[in-house]
């Protein structure tokens, strides 16, 4: 696989598709599976993590939903192409740091994606743009039920699926969306919705997932256990909650929007605007702190430089792996900043 191919491939969760996708950019349904004749890939040894490796890659050639798939070893790529697939949802963070007989397929795009050897065997997700948790939960069923047809996962009558984490035995099923609400946040009411979600049983992390940083007001919202509930219990629980959080992110941006405070609303977001059409220098924080408004005044309505799918386009083109990839080498921090914004500021001409 040409990883710098990927950088022609638009990102499926970035699509402006699916329900409320102006709000929920993205729905992933992952499964994590373990096989019953192997220690987890934490207490593995480079043998038996090979083991793993080849018994998936074997079963997933007799998979129909992964014909055509692209197999990825992580151990052959370098530093910049692990960031890559890391950037775009692919790869955990915690799979590109250890790269050593662990692998990643790709298939239908990027719709979905199987890693091997993280803190699983396999994590298998689908992936698809807006408030999808049906589709992406078929998906990953379907392709879970054929691999097993070649492999024996790890189960018990009493715990369900067996994980490397007690958070995940049960159904083993993470249901998440990623999800963009700056209008709670300039409302100040974003750290109390959080806490009413955990009540609920939801986790809020950042963009690449746990122990990741919150940037944009982008956070992926999933449920935290998957023991005690069945899938289908947990899909609906999720897509209720996740709609929810869309319609009040949707009533907050129209107040503010129509209030007292549109002058302020306004004037951050053209700022944000201007800031992206002349800067000269930008860190994929700030990038993404502007692109953030920028991405809201375009679900508004209102009229801006690009659109509503290039601010998303944006988002992702611009993390430091894009970047570096784009140019073909690695780059130094200013160098980099200073790529970003030449590139924003090319994108943002062009509409």
């Amino acid at each position: 696989m040409q990883l710098q191919n990927m950088l022609k491939v638009p990102v499926g969760w970035a699509r402006t598709e699916g329900p409320k996708h102006d709000i929920v950019l993205s729905t992933r349904v992952r499964l994590a599976r373990n096989l019953a004749n192997l220690p987890f890939p934490g207490r593995s040894t480079e043998r038996a993590l090979k083991a793993s490796l080849d018994a998936f890659l074997a079963a997933s050639r007799k998979a129909p939903e992964l014909s055509g798939s692209a197999v990825v070893r992580m151990d052959d790529l370098d530093d910049v192409d692990r960031l890559l697939l890391v950037e775009r949802h692919l790869v955990s963070p915690a799979l590109a740091e250890n790269p050593t007989e662990r692998g990643v397929l790709v298939a239908g795009g990027d719709s979905l994606s199987l890693m091997l050897n993280e803190e699983d065997h396999l994590r298998l997700a689908a992936l698809r743009p807006g408030l999808c948790l049906d589709e992406a939960h078929v998906s990953a069923r379907s392709t879970e039920r054929s691999l097993a047809k070649s492999l024996d996962f790890a189960f018990r009558k009493d715990w369900g699926y067996l994980t490397a984490c007690p958070t995940n035995l049960g159904t083993a099923m993470r249901v998440s969306c990623l999800v963009h609400l700056p209008g709670l946040a300039l409302a100040g009411v974003i750290e109390r919705l959080f806490e009413n979600l955990s009540r609920l049983g939801l986790l809020v992390r950042g963009l690449y997932g746990e122990g990741t940083k919150v940037l944009g007001d982008f956070y992926q919202i999933s449920n935290a256990n998957a023991l005690g509930r069945t899938e289908s219990e947990i899909v609906t629980a999720v897509g209720k909650a996740v709609g929810q959080v869309a319609d009040r992110e949707a009533e907050s941006r129209a107040k503010l929007a129509s209030g007292r405070g549109r002058l302020r609303v306004e004037d951050l977001v053209h700022r944000s605007a201007g800031v992206l059409q002349n800067a000269r220098i930008l860190s994929f924080e700030e990038a993404s702190h502007h692109l953030s408004y920028l991405r809201m005044g375009h679900a508004l309505g209102w009229k801006l430089p690009g659109s509503l799918a290039q601010a998303n386009e944006l988002g992702v083109i611009t993390q430091p792996g894009h970047i570096q990839m784009r140019a073909g080498r690695e780059l130094s921090p200013t160098d980099r900043d200073a790529a970003r914004a030449a590139l924003i500021r090319e994108r943002l001409a062009e509409a």
